[in-house]
């Protein structure tokens, strides 16, 4: 076990991380340079017989007024994650870490699926808990529920064959009613920003700053991220932002006017998306996030159909796996994170 302490370092970890099947944009150094500086990152990597990387674990450590500083690692590891050896090095570097930083706790949100039992039973052997009862996106920072969309190996063709019907007529007609989709630049960030004020205040969810997705595109680059904006008569309605990382396509961020919404500007933009992904030969394209309540009733079920009718599958993730290394603090700090959120949740609805 090892860590990334230079440049070389840093080199055999991307290319490691982009040629991993298991590898995420979330895991990468590009998006540790996005979380810095609230977030310092650091990288545990686990070495074979000959000193070459078998798996990873980017983590993220932050200081927490009056509990201490925590470490966070999301979608992470990047292994073979049925291997005990592996999970173990990585586990032996995170404990290093703790007690470099102090660390009340090691919280992973891992991209593997819930009923992967080999893994759980793996993860418990070594020390850590599962928190399981996660249902709505305010109950973990990183979706437990997500839409994906198997496109390994398929033409553009196959992969519409799957959508329903309504979804094809609403790609079509968006096109049909003169609805244009473009390739914007980092300046295209300032219309995009404006509609996602917008697309904020009528759903009831807290906005970014704009700065935070200039730096974004400062650190991704356009290898990783892109700004696609869809036009009608000259005038931006909507626009999306993917990410772009080893074996997979993200749709990371959306937004869209309340103007002209019946043109299904957001049909075609998932299409060019999707093509998009289909044209690097991705195996997946990660919908992202939607509520674990499916429920006509519940205040997301819209977005949720609205992933569905591409034909994704429906997946549900592990959910929180974490490692208190002072439980009694950390157990106080989880009180006051739950209260902190219920709070900012009631002064949404106000």
């Amino acid at each position: 076990m090892r860590f990334v302490k230079n440049e070389e370092d840093k080199k055999e970890y991307k290319k490691f991380l982009e040629g991993h099947e298991r590898g995420n944009f979330q895991q990468s150094l590009e998006w540790a340079e996005v979380k810095k500086p609230n977030w310092q990152p650091e990288v545990i990597l686990a070495e074979g017989d000959k000193g070459e990387i078998i798996g990873s674990l980017c983590v993220l450590i932050r200081k927490i007024p009056i509990f201490g500083n925590i470490m966070y690692s999301s979608r992470g590891p990047v292994c073979n994650i049925h291997d005990m050896a592996v999970m173990k090095q990585l586990t032996d570097g995170a404990k290093e870490l703790a007690k470099k930083y102090q660390a009340i706790v090691l919280r992973m949100e891992p991209d593997i699926v819930s009923e992967d039992q080999d893994f759980r039973n793996v993860v418990t052997s070594l020390g850590y808990q599962i928190k399981d009862d996660a249902k709505d996106f305010k109950d973990e920072i990183q979706p437990r529920y997500v839409f994906r969309l198997d496109i390994k190996g398929k033409t553009e063709e196959e992969v519409m064959a799957g959508f329903k019907q309504k979804w094809r007529y609403n790609i079509r007609l968006a096109t049909k009613k003169g609805v244009t989709i473009k390739d914007g630049t980092k300046e295209d960030l300032k219309d995009f920003h404006k509609i996602m004020i917008e697309t904020g205040a009528r759903d009831g969810f807290i906005i970014r700053p704009l700065e935070y997705f200039e730096k974004m595109y400062d650190c991704l680059g356009s290898k990783h991220m892109k700004i696609l904006m869809a036009y009608y008569e000259g005038k931006p309605i909507s626009g999306v932002i993917p990410i772009f990382y080893g074996n997979k396509t993200w749709y990371l961020y959306g937004a869209s006017s309340n103007e002209h919404r019946n043109l299904m500007p957001n049909y075609l933009l998932q299409w060019e998306m999707i093509k998009m992904a289909i044209q690097r030969k991705d195996d997946v394209y990660d919908f992202r996030g939607v509520s674990g309540v499916v429920d006509e009733n519940h205040p997301q079920y819209g977005l949720y159909r609205f992933k569905q009718g591409f034909g994704a599958t429906f997946t549900e993730f592990i959910g929180e796996v974490y490692m208190p290394y002072k439980p009694l603090t950390y157990k106080l700090y989880r009180f006051s994170e739950k209260a902190f959120r219920t709070i900012r949740q009631f002064k949404r609805k106000l």
